[in-house]
């Protein structure tokens, strides 16, 4: 019976780390490292740590990307209030050139079968290899990355080193034997079952994983904000928006008043500079909605025949995705407002629209057109040439037929030297007043 107690006790207390109600984020990863991935990864760091998620896995399958992105990425990592599992997955997914930082960087790094990392060696944005001086100091540079990371997490520094002069690329098997991943997994369940009870350093605690088959998954998807960034961050988009930025504020430069293109060609230029790095995120919004205003400004001032106001419409709601770079769960503008505003500004540039194009139909009431069809009062007898009334003022006239003094007339057009021709009125117009 003692025996049997003992036993049970101690199922129990194995049986304890893999019932844990432990719960972990994930988010996938599929495609280019670029800032709309960064800012991802960040903002996933952010809500797994204020909502008490026990890891954030990332699923990962990249060819690569941008340096600076995978530079930040691989900082908010090493600097992250929970620990971080890099799975490589799905079989056929890779984790190539930037990947192989990121996947470095993490607490425990995993690959799927049939899964490949390697070839970080860095290449110019055509993917040409860079030339000249340039190349040895931004390989020295990458291989310096890639040896600090390695040596924070514990992992090889020699095979960090010859993936970025070599472009050596490994499987599964490889990595593992080579200790530049720590486990080789077939699902993510299998995965967090051979997490559970790892040991990892957050700052200055260990922290060790209580996940298991029984752990919950919460998948977290990238936000509006991001699936924008991520279009204009693919590197044939971004040079093409730059091109059209350029392009654009060439064309209204050299033909001012033609509005369209300064239009485009401002917003693809901001556009092009975000996608670049060049410019915040953050910031970015702010430019485009000052330039919104602008343009709304100058709907009210500038025929533009809505132009304007369209770009000015289109530049806010940008502006508005990419404002608060920051995650929903901390400072976000609501998707409710970001539309109200939307509806508020386009209602407001249609009533403007509407009331200028009122006032252009409007037949003109001052200067010398607006005379053409007023009705006037003869003064002096008009035979060939004579005397009238209209508008409050006396004027030279002239007419194909007489007119006695007193009768209404309608003036036609104006002449030079200021005279006006005119015709006696219509009847009904005779009989007015």
């Amino acid at each position: 019976m003692t025996r049997y107690l003992q036993a049970m006790l101690t199922a129990l207390v194995f049986m304890v780390p893999g019932s844990v109600s432990a719960r972990v984020n994930l988010i996938t990863i599929d495609g280019s490292i670029n800032p709309a991935v960064d800012d991802f990864i960040r903002e996933s760091l952010l809500t797994s740590r204020d909502d008490g998620a026990e890891a954030l896995v990332i699923e990962l399958d990249t060819p690569g990307g941008l340096l600076t992105s995978a530079k930040s990425i691989v900082k908010e990592i090493l600097g992250a209030h929970v620990p971080v599992i890099v799975y490589v997955s799905p079989a056929g997914a890779s984790a190539t050139s930037a990947g192989v930082f990121v996947t470095m960087a993490a607490h425990i790094a995993a690959m799927a079968p049939g899964t490949t990392i390697g070839a970080a060696h860095p290449v110019d944005a055509e993917g040409g290899n860079v030339g000249g001086d340039m190349r040895e100091k931004m390989e020295n540079f990458v291989v310096s990355f890639g040896q600090a990371i390695a040596e924070r997490r514990g992992r090889n520094v020699g095979w960090a080193e010859q993936a970025v002069r070599q472009s050596v690329s490994i499987t599964e098997k490889e990595a593992v034997e080579k200790h530049v991943v720590d486990l080789v997994a077939p699902d993510l369940a299998t995965l967090l079952a051979q997490a559970a009870g790892r040991e990892v350093q957050i700052g200055d605690r260990t922290i060790r994983l209580t996940l298991g088959p029984q752990t919950e998954i919460v998948r977290l998807g990238m936000r509006l904000k991001h699936r924008v960034l991520a279009v204009i961050a693919d590197p044939n988009v971004a040079y093409l928006l730059f091109m059209a930025g350029l392009l654009g504020l060439y064309f209204e430069f050299a033909s001012p008043g033609v509005v369209l293109p300064g239009v485009v060609g401002g917003i693809c230029l901001l556009l092009a500079l975000a996608a670049f790095q060049v410019l915040p995120i953050n910031s970015t919004g702010i430019l485009l909605i000052l330039f919104a205003v602008g343009l709304m400004i100058g709907e009210a001032f500038i025929p533009s025949f809505g132009v304007l106001g369209v770009g000015g419409i289109v530049a806010f709601v940008l502006g508005s995705l990419l404002l608060f770079d920051t995650p929903e769960s901390t400072i976000a503008v609501e998707r409710s407002i970001v539309a109200t505003a939307v509806l508020t500004m386009s209602g407001f540039m249609l009533a403007v629209g509407y009331l200028v194009l009122r006032s252009q139909r409007r037949r003109a009431t001052t200067g010398t057109e607006g005379l053409v069809g007023e009705i006037g009062v003869v003064r002096e007898r008009i035979d060939r040439d004579g005397k009238i009334f209209v508008h409050g003022e006396h004027w030279d006239a002239v007419s194909d037929t007489p007119l006695d003094v007193g009768e209404r007339i309608e003036v036609v057009r104006v002449e030079k030297g200021m005279r006006l021709r005119v015709r006696r009125a219509a009847a009904r117009e005779h009989g007015q007043g």
